[in-house]
């Protein structure tokens, strides 16, 4: 969904639409979407900034940090997003940074695409690590069988060939 923020009425404007899941491409093999998202937000536009603040909600499957079992979540959060002109970066390019300002992207065109804010959104809430439950093994580093499951015996029948040299020592 493009806004012209040339023709937005008011001062804020309000919008409320879904995105299909599959419109929406994360690029990510270990997160899927499950539903439709459902997006809440609201544009103000300023002479020289665009303040994009609202909520989205979306069913999704994300694989396990440890053992990659799919585990369904819902990621529901409010978001806020700053856009400034490319000219008035550029204007401002001598100036000092400062830590507000690393907040903020650049528009290239007078155009917003929500789309694509909602998409760095979502990967910008998805958590760092998820597990499927609290003492999740893993995965065997040898085998690869998840440890969950079943019990293998790779680390019994093999040594680290770093360590082998020690086994000799007595």
């Amino acid at each position: 969904m493009i806004v012209d923020l040339a023709k937005l009425e008011g001062p804020n404007d309000r919008f409320e639409f879904s995105i299909l899941a599959n419109d929406l491409d994360l690029e990510t093999d270990n997160v899927r979407l499950r539903s439709d998202i459902a997006v809440s937000c609201e544009i103000a536009k300023n002479v020289s900034k665009t303040d994009v603040t609202g909520s989205i909600s979306v069913a999704t499957e994300i694989d396990c940090t440890r053992c990659l079992i799919p585990i369904e979540q819902l990621l529901e959060f409010n978001f806020e997003a700053a856009y400034v002109p490319s000219e008035v970066l550029l204007k401002e390019s001598e100036a000092e940074l400062e830590a507000d300002d690393l907040d903020v992207d650049v528009l290239d065109a007078d155009e917003l695409d929500l789309r694509e804010v909602v998409r760095e959104q979502i990967l910008l809430n998805l958590p760092d690590q998820i597990f499927c439950r609290e003492d999740c093994k893993g995965l065997c580093q040898k085998c690869g069988a998840n440890l969950n499951l079943i019990d293998c015996s790779c680390e019994e029948t093999e040594i680290d060939p770093r360590w082998a040299a020690l086994k000799n020592i007595k």
